[in-house]
C-alpha cells in the first residue's frame, strides 16, 4: 500500500489553519506530497514548514477560490510542480455574517455563496481534467452538518453546504466510470478558529455548543482529517456520492 500511494500528490485548499491544516498534515503522513492553498500565506507557509519538518514534500500556492483565474493557476501550478494530481480536499470557506434570512446582505450572500459552493465547482472545474490524464483521482468536499440540517441565522452558509452536497453527488455520478471518486465531508461541531470567531470567545456560547453534540464534546480538525484520508484511500475504493458526517451523532438527534 505504501509503495502504491508514496507518488500520490494531494491539495488542500483553505490549508492554513484548522482542518485545512490538520488534513494537509495528515495527507503528509500517508505518503503524499501536497500542495497547499488558501488566502493567508503566513499560515499557510506555516502548514508547508510543519510538513517539510516530518521531512515530507510540500508547497504553498495563494489563491483565492472564488477566483477562476487564480483557481486555474493553482491547478497549473501544482501540475507543473509534481506531475499530476491525484487527490483534492475542497475545503476553503467562510461562516459569513450571522442573520435571519430577511437580514441577510446580499454582500453576505454572494461572498458565501462565492466562496463555499462556487469556489469548490471551480476547484473540481479545473482538478477533473488533470485526474483524467492520469486514470483517475479521489476528491473530497468540504461540506458540513448544516448541509444536512437547517441551521437558523447562517442562510447563506446553510445554503452553500447544501448546494455542495448535492454538486458532490453530480460529480460523482458523471465520473463515476471513469476513476474518480467524489465525496464531500460533514463535520459538526469542530473547535477550530471559525467557531472561536462564532462564540466570540464566550465560555457560555461555548458550552452551548457542546451541549448540542450527543458525545458531550467538540470534535477535533484531526477527526474530520482522518475522514478526507480515508475517503482519499484504496480503503474507499467503493465510496462515492456520498456526505460523510463527522458529527458526534448531531444528525441522529
Amino acid at each position: 500500500m505504501k509503495d502504491k500511494e508514496e507518488k500520490r500528490v494531494a491539495l488542500v485548499t483553505g490549508g492554513s489553519t484548522g482542518i485545512g491544516r490538520a488534513t494537509s498534515l495528515a495527507f503528509a503522513k500517508t505518503c503524499s506530497r501536497v500542495a497547499v492553498s488558501d488566502v493567508l500565506v503566513e499560515e499557510g507557509k506555516k502548514t508547508v514548514e510543519m510538513i517539510k519538518k516530518e521531512g515530507e514534500e510540500a508547497i504553498f500556492i495563494k489563491a483565492d477560490v472564488s477566483k477562476s483565474e487564480e483557481v486555474k493557476s493553482m491547478i497549473d501550478k501544482v501540475v507543473k510542480t509534481y506531475g499530476r494530481l491525484d487527490c483534492a480536499f475542497n475545503n476553503a470557506g467562510i461562516e459569513g455574517d450571522q442573520g435571519t434570512t430577511a437580514e441577510c446582505t446580499i454582500e453576505n450572500w454572494n461572498r458565501v455563496i462565492g466562496i463555499n459552493l462556487t469556489g469548490v465547482w471551480l476547484c473540481m472545474k479545473y482538478e477533473i481534467p488533470e485526474m483524467l490524464k492520469t486514470g483517475g483521482g479521489s476528491i473530497v468536499n468540504m461540506a458540513s452538518v448544516a448541509g444536512r440540517v437547517g441551521f437558523p441565522n447562517i442562510p447563506a452558509y446553510t445554503a452553500s453546504k447544501h448546494g455542495v452536497n448535492g454538486l458532490t453527488k453530480t460529480a460523482a455520478l458523471e465520473y463515476a466510470t471513469q476513476g474518480i471518486r467524489v465525496n464531500a465531508v460533514c463535520p459538526g461541531i469542530i473547535h477550530t478558529e471559525m467557531i472561536d470567531r462564532f462564540t466570540g470567545g464566550d465560555q457560555k456560547a461555548l458550552e452551548q455548543m457542546v451541549a448540542l453534540e450527543p458525545v458531550g464534546r467538540l470534535g477535533a480538525p484531526e477527526e474530520v482529517a482522518n475522514a478526507v484520508i480515508w475517503l482519499c484511500s484504496e480503503a474507499a475504493s467503493f465510496v462515492t456520492g456520498h456526505p460523510l458526517v463527522v458529527d458526534g451523532g448531531f444528525v441522529a438527534q
